[in-house]
């Protein structure tokens, strides 16, 4: 990158951060805040980097962000398309597709997601690839962004990976099953014709999943607008909860929140996540 190119940037980056207020973003403002906006180590907490980086970026210094790093910057400034997409042109990054995990994320859907303090919420995409999790999600269902390839799809890793399926009672293995593959029949079909995303992951289960193939064959479609479903947690045990779906204009994401059933001890244990965290969810789940 040119200094020219760092220098933009940086004052890209300054600009955005300047126009938002903490509790915008889930912040609290304390009494001797200087700045209207956002402070720099609070962009870098929001976004995972550190405070030493980013504050070289602001100053137009440091090494090329990566693409990981921009995704994340896009996120926590709550940019919206165009801006997430001029920052990867100044950081000269390829714009990445909106598909998978680097889909785009819209302003108002972290918005929401950042306001369930109390419940786990995640933003998924269509196709179950999760884009980001609270942290009562994290600690409910493990870090489900860390995925990248197919196995970015929850679809993809119920089919080929055992671990996948340790969240749910064995014998609720089969319903489960159903209901996936009906819900991305449902998506893939709701999809533009010329998507090669969906296509590519039908194509892939077909040739590697028997039991996908079996499933498939039965043409059944649902979208997932909301479930009743158990949960394994490895400290708390099963917890049955309602999963709700809000879902984006274009049908491409999902904000995703769970809710303790009535008549369960779920809600005792949802409130026991904010105690035990993500610390003893096992990272292969």
């Amino acid at each position: 990158m040119s200094s020219q190119r760092y220098a933009e940037l940086a004052a890209f980056l300054r600009s955005r951060r300047d126009r938002i207020r903490p509790e915008d973003v889930g912040l609290v403002r304390g009494p001797r805040r200087r700045v209207p906006g956002l402070r720099r180590d609070e962009v870098a907490l929001l976004a995972g980097a550190s405070v030493d980086y980013y504050n070289e970026l602001e100053r137009g210094a440091g090494s090329q962000p990566s693409e990981q790093m921009l995704a994340a910057l896009a996120r926590a400034l709550r940019l919206s398309r165009d801006e997430r997409d001029h920052l990867f042109h100044l950081a000269e990054r390829p714009v990445p597709r909106d598909v998978g995990a680097a889909s785009h994320v819209h302003p108002g859907m972290l918005d929401l997601l950042m306001r369930l303090t109390s419940t786990p919420a995640q933003v998924i995409t269509d196709l179950h690839v999760t884009l980001v999790q609270n942290p009562l999600a994290v600690a409910l269902v493990g870090d489900e962004t860390r995925y990248s390839g197919p196995d970015a799809s929850l679809v993809h890793r119920w089919f080929t990976d055992p671990d996948a399926r340790g969240h749910y009672p064995e014998e609720d293995h089969a319903g489960q099953t159903r209901a996936l593959v009906a819900d991305l029949r449902a998506a893939a079909a709701r999809r533009d014709a010329k998507d090669t995303e969906a296509a590519a992951l039908i194509a892939d289960l077909l040739a590697c999943s028997p039991e996908f193939a079996q499933a498939w064959a039965a043409h059944d479609v649902a979208f997932r607008r909301h479930d009743r479903k158990r949960l394994v947690h490895p400290s708390l045990g099963v917890l049955e909860v309602n999963c709700l779906n809000l879902v984006s204009e274009d049908g491409r994401q999902r904000l995703l929140w769970f809710t303790p059933a009535v008549g369960t001890d779920s809600a005792d244990k949802l409130r026991l996540l904010e105690v035990v965290g993500s610390q003893q969810v096992s990272p292969q789940q």
